[in-house]
C-alpha cells in the first residue's frame, strides 16, 4: 500500500479525511484514486484535493466516450459526479487545470470524439486552461465550447445554487460559448477563440424584446465569441444569460431522444421540456389527443410553463398551443413550432408501437427444455394416461372424485376445439366444488386460462378480441357471473359475442356507434351451491356434484392429517413437478381435426328437447378424448373441395367406451331436474322410511314424518332441509299431509329405490351390433333409433323409462289407507342417484318410484 501511495512512508493514510473516488480503465483495473477532504478546520495550507503520487493515470468514465461522441469535459472529479448526478452521463474529468494528460488525449482519439464541451472553474485559472486546452483540441480535430459559469463559480456549486441543477446545468450547456472547430489532422481550423481576460463592465438596461432569446441555424461559419483585440466580460446572471448559441448537440433532430417515467413520455430540446400524458389511451391511428406541457427558462432567467390538453392532428389547436407557449417562454413561435413537429412526430410512431402491441397476441411463448418436451411426450404416449391423470390428481391431495376430474379435465382439453365443453360444479357449501374447479385448472397452463371472482353483465364484452380464443374461462361462483349469464350462454353456443356501444368520436366530439367483438371457442367453467341456477345456462354444461358421502368425508380428513406428517411435507413438494408435467404436455397438443366414423353407429335418448345438446356433449366428449391422445394416434392427410389439404386423426372404440362410462354417470344424473343433493336426499329419506316401515311393520304409504324426523335421521340443516324438501314437493316424490296438531304437517314419501344396486345409466344409449338384441324379424338392431323404437330399450315409446314423468293412472283415488299394486306397477326412472365417485366403485342404483294405487 505504500508502495501505491495509499499509505504515506510515515504510515499515515494519504486520503486520510477524504471523500475517494476510483479511476477504473475498461479492464476494471484501477488506474487512479481521487480523494476530496471533507473535514473541517484542516490546517492551514493543507490541499483539499490530493491524487496517488506519480503521474496521473486512467481517464474517469471512459465508457462515455464509447457511448457518445460528444463529452463534457470538467476540470475536478467532484465537479464531473456533479453533471453524473443531473443526468448527464456523457462526462469526464481532467486531474485539475493542468491534468489533461497523454491518457486524455489517447482516449480522445481511440473513441473518436467529436464535440468537448470545457466545464472548467469559472476563475482565472480555469479561464487560462480552458482557453490553452481548446488550442490543443482543436488541432486535434474536435469541436470545442466554453461551459460559462456565473463568475467565480465551479460546476458543483453553480448546481447547488440554481436547482433543479438538471435543468440549471442543461442550460449551460445550451448556451455554451463556441471556441472552435477543427479540420482534422494537417488542416487549419476554421477559427480559434480567445478566452478574454476577466475585465469588468458596466450594466446595461435591455428590453424584454431585446432580450428574447433566439435559436439559431446550425452555424455554418462561426464566429468568435469575443474578439481578442477588445476583450470584455459579460454580466451574467444565475441562469447563465447569453448571446444565441448553438443548439444542444445531445439529441439529433432526426432521431428525438424519449424519456418514459411511467405513463410520461418526456422530450427535450434545448432547455425546453415537453411532458406528455395520456398518450397510451390512443389506439387509433387517427386519433393523437395529448396533455402536453412546456417548461423552459423565459428572458429574465425564470422558470415558466405552459401546459393544454389538446387534439395534435389538429391543426387549430395546435397552433393555438405553440402561440400561446411561445409567449410564456418568450421565444419565437418558429422555434416552439418546430419542437411541437418533432412532438408530433415522435408521438405518432409510439402511438403506432402502442397499437401493434396492443393488437400482437399477448400469450407469451413458452420454450420448453429437450428434457421437459420428452417428459410431456412420455405422458401423451403413454396408453394408460387417463389412469395416470386420476393417478397424478390424487398425487396433488385431490381424494376421490374421479368422474369429475376425468370430466373436468377433459373439459378443459376441450378447449382445443371447435365446440368445447362447458362445465359446472353444483353442490353444497363447503362440499369441495371450489377446490376440484382449482385442482383442475392447476393442470391447464397458465396462458390457457383465464381466472376470474365475478364479471359484471357487460365485462365479457369489452375483452380484447382473441384474448379469450381456447382459453378455459373460469368463474369461481355463478353468482359472480349472474349478470353476465347472457353472453355467457351466447359464447358457449356461437362461438362469439359482440356489442354495439355508443361513444364520443374524441376527435368530432359526436356521438357514434363502436362494435366490440369477442371470439371463443372457449371453455367455460363454474361452480355454484345455488339450487336455482339459469336453466338455460344449466343444460349448455356438464354438471358435475361433488361427492357428499360420509365415506368422502372421512377419506379428505385422512389426507388433511397425513399432509401434516413428512410424507405429505415430501408429497406436497412433488406436487409442481406433477403440475408442471401436465401443463407442458398440454402445450404440446396441436390444433388437428378429430374424425369420429364411429358416431354413425351410435344411439342417444331422444325423449326431450335438451337431449339434442346432450347429444352433442357426448359426441364432443368423444372428440375430447380422441384429442387428448393425439401423440397416439396416426395423423392423416385429406383434402377439402379447393384442393386444400388438412390433417385429421380418428377416434376409436376406446375413446367412446370411456366416454359412454363417463356420460352415463354425468347425464343419469341431470335429466329429471333433480338436483344432486335433492337427489341424495330422496334417497336419505329413502332409507329412513324403509328402515321405520321394518321396524314398525307397517307399509311404506302408512307410514308419516315430519321434517324433524329428516333433521335428525340426516343430521342436515334446517336450511338445507326446507330447500331441498320443497322441491320434492315440487317433483312430487313427497306427498303433505295435515297433521294432528294445529297448522302442523306431516310427509308421505312417493317413491322406493330398487334392490338393484347397478351403475347408474342413461337408458337409450347404445352403440354397435348385438346378435343378443331384439331386431325387425329376428335381425339385428339398427344402429339408428328409427329401427328399434318401440323394440329395443333404447327406443323412446309411450311407457318407456326415458319419459321421466309419472303415468296419469299413477293416482287413484284419495284414499287414507293404501296398498301396493304388484299387478299394475308402472315404473318410472327418477334418476340414477350415486354423486360423482369412483367410477369403479359400487355406487347408488337408478331411482325408480313405484306406483301405489289407491285402493279401499
Amino acid at each position: 500500500m505504500q508502495r501505491l501511495g495509499v499509505y504515506r512512508e510515515s504510515g499515515h493514510e494519504h486520503f486520510n479525511g477524504s471523500l475517494v473516488v476510483p479511476v477504473f480503465n475498461l479492464a476494471g483495473d484501477v488506474m487512479e484514486m481521487y480523494g476530496r477532504k471533507i473535514t473541517p478546520n484542516l490546517r492551514e495550507g493543507t490541499p483539499n484535493h490530493l491524487y496517488l503520487p506519480g503521474e496521473h493515470r486512467g481517464v474517469w468514465n471512459e465508457e462515455s466516450l464509447i457511448a457518445s461522441k460528444d463529452v463534457i469535459l470538467c476540470e475536478a472529479l467532484i465537479d464531473a459526479l456533479t453533471f453524473w448526478c443531473a443526468g448527464f452521463r456523457n462526462v469526464t474529468a481532467s486531474y485539475g487545470t493542468n491534468g489533461f494528460t497523454a491518457d486524455h488525449r489517447a482516449a480522445f482519439e481511440k473513441h473518436g470524439t467529436r464535440r468537448v464541451y470545457i466545464a472548467y472553474d469559472r476563475d482565472e485559472a480555469g479561464d487560462k486552461a480552458a482557453a490553452k486546452l481548446a488550442v490543443e483540441l482543436i488541432e486535434m480535430g474536435i469541436e470545442c465550447y466554453r461551459v460559462e459559469f456565473p463568475k467565480g463559480m465551479d460546476a458543483n456549486e453553480y448546481a447547488l445554487k440554481v436547482t433543479p441543477a438538471a435543468k440549471s446545468l442543461g442550460v449551460l450547456l445550451n448556451r455554451a460559448a463556441w471556441m472552435g472547430k477543427g479540420l482534422g489532422k494537417g488542416q487549419q481550423p476554421e477559427s480559434r477563440v480567445a478566452v478574454p481576460e476577466l475585465v469588468a463592465t458596466g450594466k446595461e438596461e435591455r428590453t424584454a424584446k431585446e432580450k428574447m432569446l433566439e435559436e439559431p441555424e446550425p452555424i455554418a461559419a462561426p464566429k468568435p465569441a469575443a474578439a481578442a483585440a477588445a476583450p470584455r466580460e459579460p454580466v451574467l446572471p444565475l441562469a447563465a444569460e447569453l448571446a444565441p448559441v448553438a443548439p444542444m448537440p445531445f439529441a439529433a433532430p432526426a432521431d428525438v431522444a424519449v424519456e418514459m417515467r411511467g405513463e410520461d413520455v418526456l422530450l427535450r430540446f434545448g432547455d425546453r421540456e415537453y411532458r406528455v400524458r395520456g398518450l397510451q389511451k390512443n389506439l387509433s391511428g387517427d386519433i393523437l389527443r395529448v396533455n402536453l406541457r412546456v417548461m423552459g427558462v423565459n428572458a429574465y432567467g425564470d422558470m415558466a410553463l405552459h401546459v393544454d390538453t389538446l387534439e395534435l392532428n389538429a391543426a387549430r389547436p395546435r397552433m393555438a398551443f405553440v402561440k400561446q407557449a411561445a409567449a410564456e417562454l418568450g421565444i419565437k413561435e418558429e422555434i416552439v413550432g418546430r419542437d411541437v413537429s418533432k412532438v408530433l412526430f415522435k408521438l405518432e410512431e409510439l402511438r403506432d408501437e402502442q397499437i401493434r402491441q396492443a393488437l400482437a397476441p399477448k400469450e407469451p411463448e413458452i420454450k420448453l427444455t429437450e428434457e421437459e418436451r420428452a417428459a410431456a411426450l412420455e405422458l401423451l404416449r403413454d396408453p394408460r394416461l387417463m389412469e395416470r391423470i386420476v393417478e397424478d390428481f390424487a398425487r396433488c391431495g385431490v381424494v376421490g372424485e374421479e368422474t369429475n376430474k376425468l370430466v373436468g379435465y377433459l373439459g378443459a382439453v376441450s378447449r382445443h376445439l371447435e365446440k368445447p365443453l362447458a362445465v359446472i360444479v353444483q353442490s353444497s357449501s363447503a362440499s369441495g366444488k371450489s377446490s376440484l374447479m382449482d385442482a383442475v385448472l392447476a393442470f391447464v397452463p397458465e396462458e390457457h386460462r383465464v381466472q376470474y371472482s365475478s364479471m359484471t353483465g357487460q365485462s365479457l364484452f369489452y375483452m380484447g378480441d382473441t384474448d379469450l380464443q381456447h382459453k378455459v374461462l373460469a368463474i369461481a361462483e355463478e353468482a359472480g357471473a349472474q349478470r353476465a349469464s347472457y353472453p355467457l350462454k351466447l359464447l358457449q353456443s356461437e362461438g362469439e359475442v359482440s356489442i354495439a356501444s355508443t361513444g364520443k368520436d374524441p376527435v368530432s366530439g359526436r356521438h357514434i356507434t363502436h362494435e366490440y367483438r369477442v371470439k371463443g371457442p372457449v371453455m367455460i367453467f363454474l361452480t355454484t351451491t345455488s339450487p336455482d341456477v339459469d336453466e338455460e345456462l344449466l343444460n349448455r354444461c356438464l354438471v358435475l356434484s361433488v361427492n357428499e358421502d360420509r365415506e368422502q368425508t372421512q377419506a379428505i380428513h385422512r389426507v388433511q392429517r397425513e399432509s401434516q406428517t413428512l410424507d405429505g411435507l415430501l408429497l406436497k413438494r412433488k406436487r409442481d413437478a406433477v403440475l408442471r408435467l401436465h401443463r407442458n404436455a398440454q402445450r404440446l397438443l396441436r390444433p388437428v381435426q378429430v374424425v369420429n366414423d364411429l358416431a354413425v353407429g351410435l344411439s342417444f335418448p331422444d325423449s326431450m328437447t335438451r337431449m339434442r345438446r346432450d347429444h352433442m356433449k357426448f359426441l364432443t366428449l368423444i372428440r375430447a378424448i380422441a384429442f387428448l391422445h393425439q401423440w397416439q394416434r396416426e395423423v392423416k392427410t385429406a383434402t377439402d373441395e379447393e384442393g386444400k389439404p388438412f390433417e385429421y386423426i380418428e377416434a376409436i372404440e376406446a375413446d367412446v367406451e370411456l366416454a359412454k362410462k363417463l356420460i352415463h354417470d354425468v347425464l343419469g344424473r341431470s335429466l329429471d331436474d333433480m338436483q344432486g343433493q335433492t337427489r341424495r336426499l330422496l334417497l336419505l329419506v329413502d332409507e329412513m322410511v324403509t328402515a321405520e316401515c321394518k321396524r314398525q311393520k307397517i307399509e311404506r304409504a302408512e307410514y308419516r314424518f315430519s321434517r324433524r324426523d329428516v333433521r335428525a335421521f340426516s343430521a342436515w340443516s334446517d336450511s338445507q332441509l326446507k330447500t331441498h324438501l320443497r322441491r320434492l314437493e315440487d317433483l312430487e316424490y313427497l306427498i303433505v299431509h295435515r297433521g294432528g296438531r294445529g297448522q302442523s304437517f306431516v310427509y308421505e314419501l312417493f317413491f322406493e329405490q330398487p334392490a338393484d344396486e347397478s351403475q347408474p345409466m342413461l337408458p337409450g344409449m347404445e352403440h354397435g351390433y348385438d346378435a343378443k338384441k331384439s331386431g325387425l324379424e329376428g335381425q339385428k338392431s339398427g344402429g339408428g333409433l328409427g329401427q328399434v323404437r318401440g323394440v329395443s330399450w333404447s327406443g323412446a315409446s309411450e311407457r318407456s323409462p326415458v319419459s321421466m314423468r309419472l303415468p296419469v293412472s299413477f293416482y287413484g283415488n284419495d284414499v287414507k289407507n293404501t296398498v301396493q299394486d304388484e299387478e299394475e306397477e308402472s315404473p318410472v326412472v327418477a334418476m340414477p342417484s350415486r354423486p360423482n365417485g369412483s367410477m369403479n366403485g359400487a355406487g347408488h342404483a337408478p331411482v325408480y318410484a313405484s306406483g301405489y294405487a289407491r285402493g279401499k
